[in-house]
């Protein structure tokens, strides 16, 4: 098994096939004096068609998908379209007497040697769109036809070093089931298309592919990010039993897509999605989503390759807002930092990224950032039921400097007569052990409470959740953590808030019972479990629920904990279609 980068969610079982590229070599051609000119031109007229063509893929993309996605190609556009490089690459053909292929090669090459040498993952993920570029453009010079991606004859799982955003939306035409890429990350343009348009991927893989011969057996697992060679008739056992389990899941959970989150005996428990594309919104509507609990806006840098302005988020928003049709949409200001692309800020690098400069922190210190956001937000609430929700606090001030800068942009925004919802709801994430101990100072200061408990349980732990030499040690289910949930929640009833939790606990069936017995009343998860949440929430009796929370936050250690809930769980759950995924058949 090949361990890489989860980029886009799906099971499949198939052979493989590996996409070779068609090598061309660029010779370092000696023009005549007489033809630089007209070399100049030729090399004009590649770029002119280069980006025609993208053009039209982004006209594709943006009638497909979403407009948002098309703008992935904008890189590339601005690749083709800076002047500085092109300047250049024409005085050194006329200086040099090369032809426009070798000179073109060169000059970008050094753009890619530059961000090799940055340890920002993001920005090295953009050399991939300079690639692309540099191939299309010198494929015209060379006078090579881009053919058909591959001709694939029969359904395949592909097998590639790595392929370029265009590629992936013509893959989607192909008999290609999924793919599997050395290169790569999860915040790539590649998986962000791969996600959109529903093809199951893995990317990171740092293996050569190559060497597997094409009709080998594989299994691609695009939730956990793995990719199984030949694998053993147990694993294809079970992977099997998992895939049509995922498959019935949807027929079985139909009737629970279109309910309301009520528990037998009348506890709201709203179960709502985690999306960073408003592409993402009817696949979270179908499976019985019923609002936005956490929009990841810092995923628009990812679409635009640098800080969007004031009109592009709004546009992002608005649209959103409008597309849920007054169902409640929760925006989480940028949170940059940690894990997340901090090169947009000039910063790289940092000792101890988590425990740094990061999420709220970066939008109190650059406030000409924060309030393009605010204000942008605040606009597209006109619109619909938005609610503003601000990341990682760790003290009252930051929630007050927060709503200082958030009452300026309003008073801007009424004097220049732009209408927007005067009463927007402000929330924060409690992810800090910090915040969840100082929860009944900061409840007045907001309108609800989301529990991260992504970053809770790492930071309440002392556990990196990345690191695999302590990853035995991140555990949900430890009585610290729940019992920072618990007093959020109290914390938060006592002040009138609600209080809702967003982290990849909400999507874990094991611990559904347990939230709704500590108190939560909103749950925000991948759309792909919601169906199975939900179904745990419409038959769970909220007094079964009170008393088997009571139980667990008695135990001393989190395998205690998980022991009762899949006791628990199993009594009442025993073959509920889909929980073989989640091992807990």
């Amino acid at each position: 098994m090949i361990l890489g980068v989860a980029a886009s969610p799906g099971i499949l079982i198939g052979d493989s096939f590996f996409m070779r590229r068609d090598e061309f070599q660029i010779e370092e051609e000696i023009i005549d004096s007489r033809e630089v000119e007209a070399e100049i031109l030729r090399f004009r007229a590649s770029i002119s068609e280069t980006k025609k063509e993208l053009e039209a893929l982004k006209e594709k993309v943006s009638e497909r998908l979403a407009p948002e996605l098309a703008r992935i190609f904008d890189p590339q556009v601005m690749v083709l379209d800076d002047q500085v490089v092109n300047r250049e690459v024409e005085r050194r053909i006329r200086e040099t007497k090369r032809c426009a292929e070798f000179v073109y090669k060169q000059e970008l090459s050094k753009a890619i040697r530059a961000l090799n040498a940055s340890r920002d993952t993001y920005i090295r993920e953009r050399i991939l769109d300079i690639n692309a570029i540099s191939n299309r453009v010198i494929e015209k010079l060379l006078g090579i036809k881009r053919r058909s991606l591959l001709g694939v004859k029969k359904p395949a799982i592909l097998l590639a070093h790595s392929v370029t955003p265009g590629e992936v939306v013509h893959i989607a035409n192909e008999n290609i089931l999924g793919m599997a890429l050395e290169l790569g990350g999860g915040t790539s343009h590649v998986a962000l298309l791969a996600k959109a348009l529903g093809i199951p991927a893995v990317v990171g893989l740092k293996e050569d592919l190559s060497q597997f011969p094409d009709g080998t057996s594989l299994i691609l697992d695009g939730f956990r990010g793995e990719l199984h060679i030949e694998p053993s008739k147990k694993s294809l056992g079970r992977y099997r039993r998992e895939t049509a389990s995922l498959q019935k899941q949807a027929e079985s959970y139909r009737e629970y897509c279109a309910r309301e989150g009520y528990t037998p005996d009348g506890r709201r428990v709203e179960v709502q999605a985690n999306i960073e594309l408003t592409s993402e919104i009817q696949n979270a509507l179908e499976r019985g989503a019923e609002g936005i609990g956490l929009f990841r806006t810092e995923y628009l840098y990812l679409i635009y390759s640098r800080f969007p302005n004031e009109a592009e988020q709004f546009r992002d928003y608005k649209l959103l807002a409008e597309r849920m049709g007054g169902r409640p949409v929760i925006i989480r200001t940028f949170d940059f930092g940690g894990d997340k692309f901090l090169g947009s800020f000039g910063r790289s690098y940092e000792m101890n990224p988590f425990l740094g400069w990061r999420a709220i922190r970066i939008s109190l210190d650059r406030p000409d950032f924060f309030k393009i956001q605010i204000r942008a937000i605040l606009k597209a609430s006109y619109y619909g039921n938005i609610k503003i929700m601000l990341p990682l606090i760790s003290t009252k001030e930051e929630v007050l400097k927060a709503k200082q800068i958030i009452e300026e942009v309003k008073s801007s925004l009424k004097k220049e007569g732009v209408p927007f919802k005067g009463e927007v709801e402000l929330g924060i994430m409690i992810e800090t052990p910090s915040a969840a101990l100082m929860a009944e100072a900061l409840a007045p200061e907001v309108d609800f409470f989301s529990i991260g408990t992504n970053d809770l349980v790492q930071y309440t732990l002392a556990v990196d959740r990345g690191n695999e030499l302590v990853s035995n040690l991140y555990q949900n289910y430890h009585p610290a953590v729940l019992k920072l949930i618990k007093q959020t929640i109290e914390a938060g009833h006592r002040h009138d808030l609600w209080v809702g939790l967003c982290g990849e606990m909400a999507g874990d069936p094991l611990a559904t019972t347990l939230l709704i017995g500590l108190g939560i009343e909103e749950l925000s998860l991948n759309p792909t479990t919601i169906p199975l949440v939900k179904r745990i929430v419409c038959t769970t009796e909220y007094e079964r629920a009170k008393e088997l929370a009571s139980e667990a936050l008695r135990c001393s250690g989190a395998p205690e904990v998980k022991d009762i809930l899949l006791q628990d769980f199993r009594q009442r759950f025993s073959g509920v279609e889909g929980l073989q995924f989640f091992h807990l058949e």
